[in-house]
């Protein structure tokens, strides 16, 4: 059984540890809401975006494709781009990334395909290299900003779009979380290169005429179209990152409220034996005189 003064020092630390859980759920709520009006605002961009390369896409076809619309012609090689935070304490979130990474990778796995990881943030690292340590390609380091945002988003695209004009994978898809509520994080996965071919809309009748024309149009629209794309998932990051982070460090300070009550009955009752073990030692004393 632990003494008086073992029992006054955990529930002090408890309580130190409290004091930081609840401060940094005060930090993250305080975030939360600039990182999550940002995503909301990015979202019906990369709409309006797709919408329009659905209909400028519709009208090429053939040889006339760029290769990012139309691949490489196979799909033997690759590339998981893996969007992962730089900080912890933030629940499960970078747990279910890289679980769902690994599955996706184990489904490419079992077809015969080649599986190689571009790792995005500090925290998907250690659990990829510890299954797949000769198959991470590159890695993009964001823990030097403080908020991520476009200029890294171009940065990851331009590294991404060189590896595919080099030949080195025929597939990247896109992992990452988007964010649904402070509690919900859904981790999703979908193509990004070649940009899969959006599906057209119904034609309005109307003829349109693009000057220049659609092949060159699709070369400067694609790129942006990815730019866009990783833009959007690092926004989504940082919105997880502060929902989880919030709700996680909200479950730690109640559960740190819930062992100080603990301990503290613990204590009570340990000082109050020891009380009535003197009390009995004094009056057994007395009465020996």
């Amino acid at each position: 059984m632990a003494s008086l003064k073992e029992l006054k020092g955990r529930i002090n630390s408890v309580k130190s540890t409290q004091k930081i859980t609840k401060a940094k759920q005060m930090v993250a709520a305080a975030k939360l809401r600039k990182a999550q009006s940002a995503a909301e605002a990015a979202r019906p961009y990369a709409e309006r975006l797709g919408k329009v390369m659905a209909s400028i896409a519709g009208k090429v076809s053939g040889d006339g494709a760029p290769k990012l619309l139309a691949g490489t012609g196979s799909d033997q090689r690759h590339l998981l781009v893996l969007v992962n935070t730089d900080k912890g304490l933030c629940g499960g979130l970078n747990a279910n990334l890289v679980k769902a990474a690994k599955l996706k990778a184990k489904e490419l796995l079992a077809e015969g395909k080649q599986v190689q990881f571009y790792l995005v943030g500090r925290k998907g690292r250690a659990p990829i290299k510890r299954d797949y340590a000769n198959s991470i390609a590159e890695w993009y380091d964001t823990s030097e900003v403080r908020t991520p945002g476009f200029p890294e988003a171009e940065a990851i695209a331009a590294q991404l779009l060189d590896m595919f004009e080099n030949g080195q994978f025929d597939v990247a898809h896109l992992v990452f979380p988007v964010f649904q509520s402070a509690l919900a994080q859904e981790p999703t996965i979908h193509q990004l290169i070649p940009v899969p071919a959006p599906e057209t809309t119904s034609e309005s009748g109307a003829v349109v005429e693009y000057e220049p024309d659609e092949e060159e149009i699709l070369k400067e629209l694609l790129p942006r179209y990815v730019r866009t794309q990783l833009f959007g998932a690092l926004l989504e990051r940082e919105a997880s990152e502060q929902g989880a982070s919030m709700t996680a460090m909200d479950n730690a300070t109640r559960n740190a409220g819930d062992l100080i009550n603990k301990l503290t009955i613990q204590y009570n009752r340990s000082r109050q034996a020891a009380i009535t073990t003197e009390l009995i030692e004094i009056i057994a004393g007395a009465e020996a005189l």
